[in-house]
C-alpha cells in the first residue's frame, strides 16, 4: 500500500452459503496487510463464521493463523461437498456454468423442501455442519479473544427482530442459528427461544459497530448483489430474487437511517446530550456485483472445493481492487456514496 501508517477498520460480513467464501477470498487479502488493524467484525451466518474462524486463528497467531484457520474451515466444508448437496452435471463442467439453478438436484431440492418442513424430513434434526465446526472451531480461545470484538446476528423467530450475540457470549449453536435457514433446518434453540437465519433482520448488523466501536470506519463484505437488471419471469428467478431483496432489505434500512444521521451531524442540526452519541462513520463496501450475480441461488449450496476457490478468487480480487483504490480513504472519508449506492 502507498502509505505505512495503520488503518483502524470494522467489517460488516453477509451471508450468503457457499458465497461466503467470497468473503473468505477478501479476508485473505485483507489479513496480507500488516498495517491494516480489525477492531470489530459484526457477521451474519456464513460472515459469522467467517469472522470467528478468522478470531480463533488471529489470537493463536495473528493475520498468519487468521488466514490458515479461514483456510481450515473452508477446506473442511469442502470435505462436506456430497452430503446432499446439488451437483454441477457434466455438461455443466464441460462448459464451465457455475448457475446451478436448473440442473435436477437443485430443481429437487427446491420442491421438496416446498412440499416438507424440516420438521418432517429430518425428525432427529441431524445437521453436519454442527459436527464441522465443533471440530474446526475452539469456542474457548475465540471467546477468550479480546483483541478483536466479534458480533453474530440471529433472528428471534418468536418476537421477530435481531438478537446480536457478543464474543462472550459465542457457541457453536449461536453460529448455527446465525445461518439457519428454516426450510432447510429445524430452529436453533438458545436459552429457550427459537433463532432462524440473522440475514433476514441483519445482514450484516452494522449498528453494534457504530455503539461498541472506536474506529469510526465500516467496511461491508456485500456477497448478495443489490441490483439484478431484468425482470424475473420463471418461478425460479422470481424466488431467488425475492431473496435477494429480503436479505439486502435490512442492510438499505440500515444504510438509510446512518445516510440520514451523517446529514445530521454534518449539517450540525443535532444539539442536546443525546447527539454526543452519534458520530460520523466512514462506510466502505468491498463487493463484486458483476461476478457475483452470475451465480445462481442454488450455487450457494454449491460445498465443492473448486467452486469455492473459484469463489475465494473472486473475493481475493475484488479486495485487492478496493485497498488500491481507497487506502487513504480509510479513517478519513467514506469511500462509497450512500444515496447513490444504496437510496436511489
Amino acid at each position: 500500500m502507498p502509505s505505512s501508517s495503520k488503518k483502524i477498520l470494522n467489517l460488516a460480513l453477509q451471508g450468503g452459503g457457499s458465497h461466503g467464501a467470497f468473503t473468505w477470498g477478501v479476508l485473505d487479502r485483507l489479513l496480507e496487510e500488516d498495517n491494516l488493524v480489525l477492531e470489530a467484525i459484526s457477521g451474519t451466518s456464513a460472515g459469522a463464521m467467517n469472522g470467528a474462524a478468522l478470531l480463533e486463528g488471529h489470537c493463536k497467531g495473528g493475520n498468519k493463523g487468521a488466514r490458515q484457520a479461514l483456510d481450515r474451515f473452508w477446506n473442511g466444508i469442502g470435505e462436506m461437498a456430497g452430503f446432499g448437496m446439488p451437483q454441477r452435471t457434466m455438461l455443466d463442467q464441460m462448459l464451465g456454468n457455475w448457475n446451478l439453478d436448473f440442473t435436477p438436484g437443485a430443481m429437487m431440492m427446491d420442491a421438496w423442501q416446498r412440499l416438507f418442513s424440516p420438521y418432517q424430513t429430518n425428525p432427529f434434526n441431524f445437521n453436519p455442519l454442527k459436527d464441522l465446526l465443533a471440530k474446526m472451531l475452539d469456542i474457548d480461545a475465540i471467546r477468550a479473544c479480546k483483541a478483536i470484538k466479534l458480533f453474530v446476528c440471529a433472528t428471534d423467530v418468536e418476537a421477530g427482530h435481531a438478537r446480536i450475540f457478543a464474543r462472550e457470549e459465542l457457541t457453536v449453536d449461536v453460529l448455527l442459528a446465525s445461518g439457519c435457514l428454516p426450510f432447510t433446518f429445524q430452529a436453533v434453540e438458545i436459552g429457550g427461544k427459537p433463532y432462524w437465519d440473522g440475514g433476514y433482520v441483519g445482514n450484516p448488523a452494522i449498528y453494534p459497530l457504530i455503539y461498541n466501536c472506536a474506529s469510526p470506519d465500516v467496511a461491508v463484505v456485500q456477497v448478495n448483489p443489490l441490483t439484478r437488471p431484468g425482470t424475473p419471469e420463471t418461478p425460479t428467478e422470481i424466488i431467488n430474487r425475492l431473496n435477494e431483496i429480503s436479505f439486502n432489505s435490512a442492510l438499505i434500512g440500515e444504510m438509510r437511517a446512518i445516510a440520514f444521521v451523517q446529514h445530521l451531524v454534518e449539517e450540525d442540526h443535532l444539539k442536546n446530550e443525546e447527539a454526543a452519541r452519534l458520530k460520523s462513520m466512514n462506510m466502505h463496501v468491498i463487493g463484486a456485483e458483476e461476478e457475483m450475480r452470475k451465480l445462481g441461488a442454488a450455487s450457494k449450496l454449491n460445498a465443492s472445493m473448486d467452486f469455492l476457490l473459484h469463489v475465494k478468487e473472486i473475493g481475493r480480487v475484488a479486495a485487492d481492487a478496493w485497498l488500491k483504490q481507497n487506502w487513504d480513504a480509510i479513517n478519513v472519508r467514506s469511500s462509497i456514496d450512500i444515496k447513490t449506492m444504496f437510496l436511489k
